[in-house]
């Protein structure tokens, strides 16, 4: 069992200090402080993904309708520009 990078013989040592320390009535309460902020940094986290995906998607979708419109306003400009010149030279 390894656990970001530190074995089971680290993992029983950190939690002799932690109960020496804190004592066991302490011990509970931190362990539950720590896995709400865990809860919380990775509910945090998803949002921020979601979001991201959210407004990726969004520029993505703009991109695509312009470059949708823009091939036709070239034309449309290419067209009145030929209406224009060829007025003028009759």
């Amino acid at each position: 069992m390894n656990i970001f990078g530190i074995g089971l013989p680290e993992m029983a040592l950190i939690m002799v200090v932690a109960l020496l320390i804190f004592g066991p009535k302490k011990l509970p309460e931190i362990g539950r402080s720590m896995g709400k902020a865990v809860r919380g940094f990775q509910e945090a986290s998803n949002e921020f993904q979601n979001e991201f995906k959210r407004e990726a998607e969004q520029i993505q979708q703009a991109v695509k309708t312009s470059a949708e419109i823009e091939p036709k306003k070239l034309e449309a400009a290419k067209s009145d520009q030929d209406a224009a010149g060829s007025s003028s030279i009759s």
